[in-house]
């Protein structure tokens, strides 16, 4: 009984220890100078090392983060290391459609262009409330806030081509499935919520497939990414020994950003939209992610829900 159990488990062991030693590297050593990026939830984990590999390129980052004393502190450490100085923070919470719409007019009005969109922001906390718009908080987080977002800054971003949209998404997109109704009801247990945010992770997936339909011809790729099992502050309150294993067999933030970071730069990708990438390299997606007939459908649902936040016109 023993040797069924241990031997399985080692092999287990070896090959997370092999995934994330194997995990790619981004070897770009393009530079961004000019550039100007977003990076969303930049403050911590994959966005923050996504942000600071780009200002060591010469970009000018935008850290779009929710908690202005954490994006500012984010945007310090960030100029110290790579002595960039031209990174700055400005508030945006995707849980807030008011907020989005808020951060694009400033970004529209402020910005002579955006080279680079990382939506990279995104929750996967057990939380069964609704946002002030009445959308379950992993929902608009994760989809509808990116949604809004990108769709708001396409016209500078086209105007600013050739120019790129970065989507982080995730291998669970492989078991979700656009249901409408995980989209407006939160989850009420473990089980529910592995389904919502598997299912927001479909969700972007069909919209970068969906976008880059058409985007095509315009100088805007659209790609989206799996960056792997990462070790994130999310982590912070377990039990010591369960932080010794997360860390030995996760990835860390550095090497969990090295994905969003190729997409971000690399030359090679200048003509290449609507694929999926796994530690640098093109992957497979699920079919139902590469299903045009239900990205339509996912877009739609999108575009209703969005309208209905937008304010009231005075007639």
């Amino acid at each position: 009984m023993y040797f069924y159990v241990t031997v399985p488990a080692i092999a287990f062991i070896v090959y997370k220890l092999y995934q994330k030693w194997s995990c790619g590297m981004c070897t770009s050593d393009a530079r961004m100078t000019g550039k100007v990026v977003i990076v969303t939830g930049a403050n911590t984990g994959i966005g923050f090392e996504t942000a600071k590999d780009l200002a060591r390129r010469g970009a000018r980052i935008i850290l779009a983060c929710r908690d202005e004393g954490r994006g500012t502190t984010a945007m310090h450490k960030i100029i110290e290391t790579t002595q960039n100085k031209n990174v700055v923070f400005k508030q945006l919470d995707l849980a807030s459609l008011k907020s989005v719409r808020a951060f694009a007019e400033d970004v529209i009005r402020t910005e002579p262009a955006i080279h680079v969109l990382v939506n990279n922001a995104g929750t996967g906390k057990l939380d069964n409330s609704l946002t002030e718009d009445s959308l379950p908080i992993e929902a608009q987080i994760n989809h509808f806030g990116p949604f809004l977002l990108t769709t708001l800054l396409l016209p500078l971003i086209k105007a600013s081509a050739p120019s790129r949209i970065v989507n982080v998404s995730s291998l669970l997109h492989k078991v979700g499935k656009v249901d409408p109704e995980s989209f407006h009801k939160p989850a009420k247990n473990s089980i529910q919520h592995m389904r919502v945010y598997s299912n927001t992770k479909l969700a972007n997936m069909l919209f970068t497939r969906k976008l880059s339909r058409d985007l095509e011809g315009s100088g805007v790729t659209v790609n989206c990414l799996h960056p792997g099992a990462v070790s994130t502050d999310i982590f912070r309150d377990k039990y010591a020994i369960s932080r010794f294993f997360i860390k030995l067999l996760f990835k860390t933030s550095f090497e969990g950003a090295q994905t969003s970071i190729y997409l971000a730069v690399a030359p090679e990708l200048e003509n290449v939209s609507g694929k999926y990438f796994v530690d640098c390299q093109e992957a497979v997606p699920s079919k139902s992610a590469v299903d045009d007939k239900l990205a339509d459908e996912l877009w739609e649902l999108s575009e209703r829900v969005v309208a209905n936040s937008e304010p009231k016109k005075n007639i």
